[in-house]
């Protein structure tokens, strides 16, 4: 305890004086030798008049703790809105600095948004080279986002590769959907760079976005192999696409031109097997048309090459129409590339 008439030394410095007044509990004025009068903290100071007080003149002094008022998202998941126009599913993976200026100066938090009217069940990872963990799951409503991370600039040492899985549907509908898996790999120098993080439509401050689902059409056609790609090329060309106009058809004769351009709108991507499949339904078909209607003849343009094709439609000739003769068709008119079979005389 020290009181006025005390004798002081000066903790901190050099000298000492006399004690002639309080200014507040925790200082007091003192006058040194000099005879001016400064004001000192009785924590800086030491009673000689009273040494055995020294351990308890010094007042214990409590750290003045400041709370900072808690961080508040940067958005609380909505009730799921519905809104006109939303209905491709937009799903987006976000990373938001609290200060964009200078992202790893505090945390970076990570968001899922889903700009859509689809509700989405989801499963967040983070996937290294021996495991998958799982970091978060449940559900974002439409046109709402969730926090899903955070990082600061201790973990870009060792940063994982991000995971998604995605299912999403309307509440009212019964469509079913196919889910949504995607790996981001991310280039820790990113988070160093002020110009990463832009302005956008879904966050008050500048975040880097990273979309989920780019082009789900392009994504789908990616999966399919060479080979279903010529059997959807081929269902719709045979099907759907309207045959060019065919040489001739009357009564007495149907003229058919087998070649494939002629058949089709566009061949592409198909094979030349699968070109003389089209090649030989279009013989068989035409062949039951002519003998419905009761034409009396009918020619297979198929040209000449190496035969092939027309030893095909021979070979169908006598295996599927045996009652009916055929022979070359008239050489003045198709030359040697071309089959006249006789459906009645």
């Amino acid at each position: 305890m020290i009181k006025v008439g005390d004798k002081v030394k000066f903790l901190n410095d050099v000298g000492g004086g006399v004690v002639t007044g309080f200014i507040n509990k925790n200082t007091v004025n003192v006058e040194g030798d000099d005879g001016f009068e400064v004001p000192c903290l009785i924590s800086e100071l030491v009673n000689v008049s009273a040494p055995e007080l020294n351990t308890r003149t010094t007042p214990q002094v409590e750290e003045s703790v400041e709370l900072k008022p808690a961080y508040k998202p940067e958005f609380i998941e909505t009730t799921g809105e519905i809104i006109n126009g939303k209905n491709s599913p937009d799903f987006y993976f976000c990373f938001v600095p609290n200060d964009p200026k200078n992202p790893l100066a505090g945390e970076i938090e990570m968001y899922l948004v889903n700009d859509s009217n689809f509700t989405v069940l989801f499963s967040y990872s983070h996937i290294s080279t021996d495991k998958v963990e799982i970091v978060e799951h449940g559900t974002v409503k439409s046109n709402a986002r969730t926090k899903v991370d955070a990082l600061v600039q201790n973990d870009l040492s060792d940063i994982p590769d991000y995971g998604f899985q995605l299912i999403y549907f309307k509440n009212a509908e019964s469509e079913w959907n196919q889910p949504v898996v995607k790996k981001f790999r991310v280039n820790p120098v990113k988070f160093y760079k002020e110009s990463t993080f832009q302005p956008n439509s879904y966050f008050r401050k500048n975040a880097m976005i990273l979309q989920i689902t780019p082009d789900l059409l392009k994504t789908e056609l990616d999966k399919l192999t060479q080979a279903d790609f010529k059997k959807v090329v081929k269902s719709k060309e045979v099907q759907q696409k309207p045959k060019k106009q065919l040489h001739k058809r009357t009564t007495d004769e149907v003229v058919i031109d087998l070649h494939i351009n002629e058949l089709l709108d566009n061949s592409e991507g198909l094979s030349n097997r699968e070109i003389l499949e089209i090649q030989m339904e279009n013989v068989e078909v035409e062949m039951n048309t002519a003998i419905k209607n009761h034409t009396k003849r009918i020619v297979f343009i198929h040209g000449v090459g190496q035969g092939v094709l027309k030893q095909e439609v021979a070979n169908l000739l006598k295996r599927k129409f045996k009652k009916y003769y055929f022979q070359d068709a008239s050489f003045k008119e198709y030359g040697y590339g071309a089959t006249m079979v006789i459906l009645r005389k």
